[in-house]
């Protein structure tokens, strides 16, 4: 008898411990994703090709850019503010474009657009989707434009984020939309049916 009420202590230890630690890890899990604002202005850049030396291109441009308007958004709080201020200085963007092509001995031609409908596709970033759409953007189109994208979110600053190390993805149709909270729900049913099988093992 008295092993049997040592056994019922430990199997509800286990029951009221283990769906703590779950919710500890999904916390912690969801405070390391960055979520962007419906209300953010995004860079991205097209490379001409996928050629080595066109993508190195690419990352010399974005860094020269990334530089220049961090620099002008790090004192602004408002959106509003943020938008009037690349739209006055959007020569300038075009300027540190230029003289990047140039120092690089590259002469193919550019575009420099500020745009609130950029196409996006999907990316998978660690384990994330952030969904396919059109976005606030500044937009620049290297050459033929025809070479994988680079991009991250300019106001509010995010582009401490390596977006180029995750998955570009083909744009979902509308029945194979990718939803982001349904996923998260799956893997959180995921876990919770691991905790319970891991539990039973034990418990026989």
């Amino acid at each position: 008898m008295k092993k049997f009420i040592i056994i019922l202590l430990v199997l509800l230890l286990f029951i009221t411990i283990l769906p703590l630690h779950a919710q500890d890890r999904s916390v912690q899990s969801n405070s390391d994703y960055q979520v962007i604002p419906d209300e953010a202005i995004r860079l991205r850049i097209l490379a001409n090709s996928d050629d080595e030396d066109d993508q190195l291109l690419k990352k010399k441009i974005r860094d020269q850019v990334k530089e220049e308007i961090t620099e002008w958004v790090a004192e602004i709080d408002q959106i509003e503010d943020a938008r009037k201020l690349i739209e006055q200085r959007l020569p300038e963007i075009e300027q540190v474009v230029a003289k990047t092509l140039a120092e690089n001995g590259n002469n193919q031609t550019y575009h420099v657009d500020y745009d609130q409908n950029v196409s996006f596709p999907a990316k998978v970033y660690d384990r994330y989707v952030y969904p396919a759409g059109e976005y606030e953007a500044i937009l620049i189109s290297l050459g033929e434009a025809k070479g994988a994208n680079w991009w991250c979110v300019l106001f509010p600053p995010l582009c401490f984020l390596d977006f180029s190390a995750g998955t570009t993805v083909a744009e979902p149709s509308a029945e194979e939309e990718v939803d982001l909270e349904t996923q998260e729900e799956d893997m959180k049913e995921e876990e919770s049916v691991k905790v319970k099988f891991f539990f039973l093992e034990w418990f026989r």
